[in-house]
């Protein structure tokens, strides 16, 4: 009997997937293996099974193409994730479930591939003696376990762009831009590529800012006859003593929309110091679009390690980037805890050292 192994994808969509699965098709082809992909995340393995048989032969052009052919899922009966982070324990009849579609198509393993959600759910699936390993992705970075998670380094490149951009323009007028990024409670995209993009205030959830401060250095600027200020802010970013600002009212079993405080900060700017701000919402884009070479790289290899993981045996285990290699860790050491930007760290200290107010 020919060896299968299992491929889904879950949580939001990011540049990359298609790499993974491309990765994953093909090295376990190299193997004489089998590969199905599952559709619509989790769901896709209980009854009725929905799949696509997958030849790498015929998977032409997924290195480049952003999204997932697998389609994926953020919500439903496999939402491991609640109100502002929370977790939540699958039913006993959905892994029962996962177990027995498994074993119904000889899956000798399952590649999850997903950030902290996903793989809590793959977690709870191991622990109920479903064979399956992990591949960390998520364009906020917040995942514990790994240097890097495949997706950051495209939505960087994509919030750098916007930022180049709105350069132009708030330098043109004389005005006071304000770009909201993703990263939920993590500011790794702001802080990364406000760096990169030149902005002068970048206000991350890690450190919590005050309008006195932002409107010092917007003050600072104009004496320095720079009558223009980009700011970068990540969702989560919250003022001091605040609250997250969301999109969206609380849906039961959902995490928290996070989004809108890019207009709060505008107007605020606008409000006290007199200068024209517009708020500009990166939204969705960041997520989208083809992965950049570092990311097609970094997924290439996540997808070539997972099937290496299998063949070992080695069940409940996560490839992970180290920065100088790629190795695996334990499942259970990158989830139920979140990989923040540390206050003092090194990126922060270099945008201080800049001149780049961090909002406190």
């Amino acid at each position: 009997m020919i060896e299968r192994v299992g491929i889904v994808t879950g949580g939001g969509d990011c540049p990359g997937l298609n790499a993974v699965i491309r990765a994953v098709a093909k090295a376990s082809a190299k193997r004489g293996w089998e590969t199905i992909g599952f559709l619509g995340g989790y769901e896709g393995i209980l009854e009725p099974q929905r799949y696509m048989p997958l030849d790498y032969q015929k998977l032409g052009g997924l290195l480049t193409r952003g999204g997932t052919i697998l389609g994926t899922a953020n919500r439903g009966r496999f939402s491991a994730k609640v109100g502002h982070g929370e977790s939540r324990r699958l039913p006993q009849e959905l892994i029962d479930g996962v177990k027995s579609g498994m074993q119904k198509l000889g899956i000798r393993g399952l590649v999850t591939i997903g950030g902290d959600g996903s793989l809590s759910i793959g977690q709870q699936l191991f622990e109920g003696g479903v064979p399956l390993v992990g591949v960390p992705k998520t364009i906020d970075n917040d995942l514990e376990g790994t240097v890097m998670t495949f997706g950051f380094d495209s939505a960087v490149a994509c919030a750098t762009d916007a930022l180049d951009r709105l350069h132009t323009t708030a330098e043109s007028h004389n005005r006071v831009m304000v770009l909201e990024v993703m990263g939920r409670y993590a500011g790794w995209i702001a802080l990364y590529a406000g760096v990169a993009g030149g902005a002068d205030v970048i206000l991350i959830p890690e450190i919590p800012f005050t309008y006195d401060s932002i409107c010092v250095k917007i003050q600072e600027r104009e004496k320095a006859d720079k009558h223009f200020t980009l700011v970068i802010v990540a969702e989560g970013a919250r003022e001091k003593g605040g609250e997250f600002v969301t999109a969206a009212d609380q849906v039961a079993n959902r995490e928290a929309r996070l989004g809108g405080i890019a207009g709060i900060v505008a107007a605020e700017i606008e409000n006290r110091t007199g200068k024209e701000a517009r708020a500009c919402v990166l939204g969705h884009l960041q997520r989208g679009g083809s992965p950049t070479n570092f990311d097609r790289a970094l997924c290439t290899i996540f997808g070539a390690e997972a099937v290496e993981l299998i063949a070992a045996g080695r069940y409940g285990e996560m490839v992970a980037y180290q920065g100088s290699h790629v190795s695996a860790v334990r499942i259970t050491e990158a989830i139920g805890r979140l990989k923040t930007v540390p206050p003092t760290g090194g990126f922060v200290r270099t945008a201080r050292a800049l001149g780049v107010s961090l909002g406190d």
